[in-house]
């Protein structure tokens, strides 16, 4: 087993999760099955509990596991499946000592930092290292770990420790560490200064690490000169010297470390040099390229709780920019803050009033994602009730949904009171109930939680057929509350259609208005499964109906083929039509072809 090591210096925020995904898409490329760790050494025991304003999203897991952002940009950037133990905190790790302790297992001795904490690291490394996460057999070749936070933060130390003997225990062949650091520009003088880098490797070597490699982040190009520089200073050869520098998007960064041979910095470090073939990345620069030259808007009005901060969305901005691209639209995203529709806000507030409903008024397509807490969930229901009453496309999720069936309770039942038992425990009409297994006491991983069935009622829906006409979906799922079943009748009775269910029949995942244009509601988190490569089939027909394309996309998705052993399952002879501005191509067996997106036609 090999591993690369990636950490960060200077600042927090230069984007060690995309560069550690990078790299292990580059080397990914190269022909090695590649599996990623995050480390936090925060003290919580996962990212469940902690708001997105403090550590943006929590991404969730198959298994239920509620992880750090990282690890959704691991999933997207490879194409992988990841578990709850692919996210290590030190909280995971100082419970299970002291679980050990307290069985007895250390027969008595001083329980101690080093070594039972760094022991403990360095166990859980090479155990997870070991887990297959690409649907085949057998370990990894290399795990990309991730170490949050900066060099020199005090609660990193105990994992700086073990991560040194480590790099000892596996040997010099099988340990490479990649430095992601900052150049910043003066405005002053303009000039890039190398100051931060130096003292950020100083304090990294004076901790026992000895980088391999840098990647130093800067709005620029390195100068040939400052790269020298920073190689005399920091005792790192110069071709291991690699900018990260601005882009487009962020899909050019696995680019840039290919075009820097970053790849072969790493495979040497490795003694893989030779043994792997050339970085074979076709498909992605074919899609960082069509990225760029997408010049058609498509408007999405993201009506939610924590505006204020983008990375609170990150997998649903994420999913939306598959989607997008996909169907060759430049993707903008309208920040709605949900209390600012409030009636409460045109008077204290009236600007802010007025902008709100002006960005929800000009959007092509309306997304309410999901949240916690009754803050700003009045005007999330008004934004509801506003595409649903102008026919606006429009995609719910989780509490996205469940504000869609309060208005449709309120506005087409009569029931004025009707609301969640969340934001109204008194409530006479609860439209969305407290989940029978939940807990009331305990807040951490007490949800429901992770890859859950869910099995289609009604096959002739928008739904349904975005997902191909399959009879099941296996999605992944955050919420402790859902749709009342008793109140169900009633509304299918005024018109409201839940497509979609729990193998019990009980627990409502999808709703939809049958005679809107596209009005979507799911109790899962769609977001999470979604790859640049392949989309989301929810958020392909959110942004397909918002640019008037949803008939194409539903009858696409309908004529998929799957191709077995060089026979094709359905009628052979099938006219191509160009659904997405990027060119069919022939070459399948009698007649089948592609649109370039793994859609057959």
């Amino acid at each position: 087993m090999k591993y690369v090591l990636v950490t960060g210096g200077v600042v927090s925020g230069l984007g060690k999760g995309v560069t550690a995904s990078s790299i292990g898409l580059l080397l990914k490329a190269c022909g090695l099955r590649v599996t990623s760790i995050k480390i936090d050494p925060y003290l919580n025991t996962d990212a469940g509990t902690m708001s997105p304003f403090e550590h943006g999203e929590v991404f969730v897991l198959d298994d239920g596991g509620e992880v750090d952002l990282d690890l959704g940009n691991y999933e997207r950037f490879l194409d992988i499946k990841l578990t709850r133990d692919h996210n290590i905190t030190t909280g995971k790790i100082y419970q299970s000592v002291i679980d050990k302790e307290r069985r007895g297992d250390y027969l008595g001795k001083t329980v101690q930092v080093v070594p039972h904490i760094t022991d403990a690291i360095q166990e859980w490394i090479e155990r997870v290292a070991r887990i297959p996460v690409d649907g085949k057999s057998g370990s990894p070749d290399v795990c990309v770990i991730e170490l949050g936070g900066t060099i020199g933060d005090i609660e990193s130390m105990p994992f700086i420790e073990a991560l040194g003997q480590f790099s000892y225990r596996v040997g010099t062949e099988n340990f490479c560490l990649i430095h992601v650091s900052l150049v910043p520009v003066l405005n002053v003088v303009g000039e890039q200064k190398t100051k931060p880098t130096q003292h950020s490797v100083r304090q990294l070597r004076g901790l026992g690490l000895t980088p391999h490699i840098l990647t130093c982040r800067s709005t620029a190009a390195l100068e040939e000169n400052v790269k020298v520089k920073i190689s005399q200073f920091c005792h790192v050869p110069a071709e291991n010297i690699i900018t990260l520098y601005d882009v487009p998007n962020i899909w050019h960064i696995p680019l840039l470390l290919r075009d820097q041979k970053a790849h072969e910095a790493i495979l040497k470090v490795l003694n893989l040099l030779g043994k792997t073939g050339k970085p074979a990345l076709d498909e992605w620069i074919s899609r960082a390229e069509k990225c760029d030259k997408l010049h058609e808007p498509v408007h999405i009005a993201m009506v939610g709780k924590y505006t204020g901060l983008s990375d609170s969305y990150l997998s649903v901005l994420k999913a939306l920019l598959h989607a997008s691209v996909s169907h060759g639209k430049k993707l903008f995203v309208d920040w709605v803050p949900a209390s600012d529709l409030e009636d409460a806000t045109s008077k204290e507030n009236p600007d802010a009033y007025k902008a709100a409903w002006k960005l929800l008024k000009g959007a092509d397509g309306v997304l309410v994602p999901g949240g916690f807490g009754d803050r700003g969930v009045q005007g999330k229901i008004l934004a509801a009730k506003y595409a649903r009453e102008y026919r606006v496309p429009f995609l719910g999720i989780c509490l996205g949904m469940q504000i869609a069936v309060i208005d449709f309770a309120r506005s087409v039942l009569g029931l004025k009171d009707a609301n969640s038992t969340e934001f109204d425990p008194n409530t006479k009409n609860p439209c969305v109930i407290f989940m029978p297994e939940g807990s009331k006491t305990h807040m951490g991983g007490t949800m429901r939680l992770g890859s859950r069935r869910t099995l289609f009622h009604i096959s002739d829906c928008k739904s349904a057929k975005l997902y191909g006409t399959r009879s099941f979906i296996d999605e992944r799922h955050r919420h402790r509350y859902e749709v009342n079943p008793d109140m169900v009748a009633r509304l299918e009775k005024a018109g409201l259609s839940f497509t979609g269910k729990d193998e019990t029949g009980q627990r409502m995942e999808i709703v939809e208005l049958p005679n809107h244009p596209y009005f979507v509601g799911v109790q899962f988190h769609p977001e999470f499964k979604s790859r640049p490569g392949k989309p989301s089939p929810l958020f392909l027909g959110l942004i397909a109906a918002a640019c008037g394309e949803l008939d194409v996309a539903l009858h696409s998705c309908g004529s998929q083929r799957i191709v077995t052993n060089g026979a094709v399952n359905g009628p052979k002879k099938l006219k191509c039509r160009n659904v997405t501005p990027a060119k069919c191509t022939k070459g399948l067996p009698d007649g089948v072809y592609t649109n370039g997106n793994g859609i057959y036609l």
